[in-house]
């Protein structure tokens, strides 16, 4: 027996052969007070590796799992593809050279502009090939893990590119987004996953807001990208920015194929000896206890059923409720301000802006919205998920409102100043508050054996959602549409303020709970809004 098993202090019963003398054959006979003992210093282990988590400051977590937070942050950097290519395309659609090249004439505004038809095809088709891709991530990441499915993906990236980068019709584009969708969701399902599972509790916040972080990431490189080539009108404007795509896939499956597998996972899979390793690979082995923490990750997994997990059991018992809260937290994003943050650019220029102004102030959202979502790990960490999410929102809800009245006013240059503000505020803020907070709570809500499945179908719910939002915003903002402007912000303060009633109603604060707890919690059907102050004590498992 390995060392980290004999360290998890794993039941083995002790079997003794004893003869009856009326008896031809063996009878064997469990020595009952050797497993209890064995049983209760597994529990012991358990429980002492839980307690010293809940006892970690957020530095002595980091400082005891310096490199957890390393690949949390490999991982996350995935996303930088996802949105890179999402805020290209947005911004595409105000680039001159790709107007001018596939776009119509518009006589009212005397310039070539995408039709929206094209508009929202163009959007819409990388989340219906994320929409794909995350039904995909579920059974193949429990298959054969968050380290093995993640680099499929990063190879299929590489591959899909070539289509977008020669592409040259509008049609070519559709498919090439469609394709590189389908590796979108494989990371944008395991992502959140697997950076809440190899970080302690401590870490749980930050480790998952990071993804938000590197959305804002690759939102700048596209600004920048794109902002140094707005003024170019032959087809480099749009092909080497198409091109930079590149240089991110190759990197990260060298370093993805270094990274240690999750061990939440590996004990899921019964591999306890390479969980424990996976575990000393995670943290410094003189401020942590492999054994320890391997049991109190068994000690959760051996409550949940020994079944292969599929997309059923989602919605059935307290796993519909977890699921619920996953995929209404993930629709919200696009109910909340996010559209406008991903159309930032095309927005400010309805708003009345110049092309060059609408670059560059996209681009100042883009660094406001990383330097913010950098702010938002502190108040998460200290002042939980529940309240940062719903004032955040309500927030919103007052400036999207403003920002309709700011364009119903009139046409004035003051008046496309204020729209531009408040969208800008938007954006920002959504990235301060709602958006960060919502990684964490994806990352903590799922059972660990649904984890995998609950991301996926939760991302799924935010394409579900986002796909006829796209068409939505477009037609409200484009010329030959709506050519409503700010006035959307009427229409998505009311979405957003129907996200801030379910919040108030439906969301729980995690903040400060194991596993173990958070299970619990979900068991006893505790209200969400008395998940905080509800006491679980560290000998109870049900």
């Amino acid at each position: 027996m390995s060392n980290e098993i004999q360290a998890a202090n794993i039941p083995t019963p002790v079997v003794e052969t004893k003869y009856d003398a009326g008896e031809k054959g063996q009878i064997e006979h469990v020595n009952d007070v050797s497993v209890d003992k064995a049983a209760a210093n597994f529990k012991a282990d358990a429980m002492e590796a839980e307690k010293m988590e809940h006892q970690m400051t957020v530095m002595e977590a980091v400082k005891a799992y310096p490199m957890a937070c390393f690949w949390a942050f490999v991982m996350s950097f995935c996303i930088v593809m996802e949105s890179y290519d999402v805020f290209l395309i947005g911004n595409f659609l105000a680039l001159p050279a790709f107007a001018n090249r596939f776009g119509v004439f518009d006589e009212a505004a005397g310039e070539y502009v995408i039709a929206t038809k094209w508009q929202s095809a163009l959007q819409v088709a990388g989340q219906l090939g994320a929409l794909i891709g995350v039904f995909l991530a579920g059974p193949l990441t429990s298959r054969v893990g968050y380290r093995w499915a993640t680099l499929v993906g990063l190879m299929a990236m590489n591959a899909t590119i070539f289509i977008m980068f020669f592409a040259d019709s509008l049609p070519v584009f559709f498919v090439a987004q469609l394709l590189e969708g389908l590796p979108w969701g494989i990371f944008i399902a395991n992502a959140p996953a697997y950076c809440s599972e190899i970080v302690p509790l401590r870490l749980r916040a930050p480790a998952t807001q990071v993804l938000q972080m590197f959305w804002a990431i690759g939102s700048i490189i596209v600004g920048a990208v794109t902002y140094k080539y707005n003024v170019r009108l032959d087809t480099s404007a749009y092909k080497i920015p198409t091109a930079l795509q590149w240089m991110f896939p190759t990197p990260l499956a060298i370093l993805m194929f270094f990274a240690p597998e999750s061990p939440w996972w590996l004990v899921r899979k019964g591999r306890l000896d390479e969980a424990a390793r996976s575990v000393e690979r995670l943290g410094r082995k003189a401020k942590l206890n492999a054994g320890e923490t391997v049991a109190m990750m068994r000690r959760v997994i051996e409550h949940e059923s020994e079944d292969k997990p599929n997309y059923i059991e989602l919605f059935k018992g307290t796993d519909l409720r977890r699921t619920a809260i996953v995929c209404g937290i993930y629709a919200a994003q696009n109910l909340a301000g996010n559209l406008i943050a991903n159309q930032a650019v095309y927005f400010f220029k309805q708003a009345g802006m110049s092309t060059d102004t609408a670059f560059a102030l996209g681009l100042i959202t883009s660094a406001l919205q990383m330097i913010f979502v950098m702010l938002s790990w502190i108040l998460t960490t200290y002042f939980g998920r529940r309240p940062i999410y719903i004032y955040g929102t309500l927030f919103n809800v007052v400036m999207l409102f403003a920002l309709g009245i700011a364009a119903s006013v009139g046409t004035s240059n003051a008046a496309s100043q204020a729209q531009a503000s408040f969208g800008l505020i938007v954006s920002v803020i959504f990235t301060f508050a709602a958006a960060p907070v919502s990684w964490a709570v994806i990352g903590e809500t799922s059972s660990i054996r649904l984890r995998p499945l609950t991301t996926g179908i939760g991302r799924a719910t935010y394409y579900i959602i986002e796909i006829p939002c796209i068409f939505l915003a477009s037609y409200m903002l484009n010329p030959t549409g709506g050519n409503l402007g700010g006035k959307c912000g009427y229409v998505w303060g009311g979405t957003a303020f129907a996200c801030l009633v379910t919040a108030y109603f439906c969301l729980p604060e995690m903040k400060g709970r194991s596993y173990r707890e958070i299970d619990i919690l979900f068991r006893r059907r505790v209200s969400a809004r008395k998940f905080a102050s509800t006491e679980i004590g560290p000998e109870e498992d049900d």
